[in-house]
């Protein structure tokens, strides 16, 4: 895949307008480029991975590519609490699957996004693993898990061959709102 594979892949669930993004797993940044490319100038993306050294290369490539996108490197574990602002956006691409029990992680993930705001999820098209990708999660397993986690009108995006498990799919969700609590 290519940057404009990429940015197909995301188009139909990044809004026009710039926002504060996150991209947790994000690697050497192939998505968070993407996201940089379809956000515009102005946007603050938070990029997130254990690598330090993935980061660094991520940085200077978006500095050369996007220098009008602000740009925050996390070096830390997605599936931990992290400082994070109130989101208005958040891309897993290829970074879920590496999770075990994913709904704990999604509820948390959620907390981040302000309501209404979108998980832009890219998976492999599979719910049968190796050890590279040990956790992968169909579209249909994504349904069902992202309204367990209390995500909402979850839709298909875009899918994409893939040598590996067939295809690859982008999927978007939203945080709906909070129900009231009983007192």
């Amino acid at each position: 895949m290519d940057h404009a594979d990429h940015v197909r892949l995301l188009r139909d669930g990044v809004p026009t307008e710039p926002g504060v993004w996150a991209d947790l797993g994000s690697g050497t940044g192939a998505f968070t480029l993407a996201l940089a490319d379809l956000l515009g100038p102005g946007a603050t993306i938070y990029s997130v991975d254990r690598d330090a050294d993935a980061l660094r290369r991520q940085e200077r490539a978006m500095q050369a590519r996007f220098p009008t996108t602000t740009l925050h490197l996390l070096v830390a574990d997605f599936t931990r609490p992290l400082p994070l602002p109130q989101l208005d956006g958040i891309v897993m691409a290829n970074s879920l699957h590496f999770v075990r029990d994913k709904e704990p992680v999604l509820r948390l993930i959620r907390g981040y996004l302000r309501p209404g705001g979108r998980l832009l999820l890219v998976e492999y098209d599979t719910d049968h693993g190796n050890r590279w990708v040990p956790y992968p999660l169909s579209y249909d397993t994504w349904e069902f898990l992202a309204a367990r986690a209390g995500f909402t009108a979850t839709r298909l995006l875009a899918v994409h061959p893939s040598r590996y498990f067939h295809r690859i799919y982008s999927a978007a969700s939203e945080r709906g709102e909070d129900s009231a609590r009983p007192s």
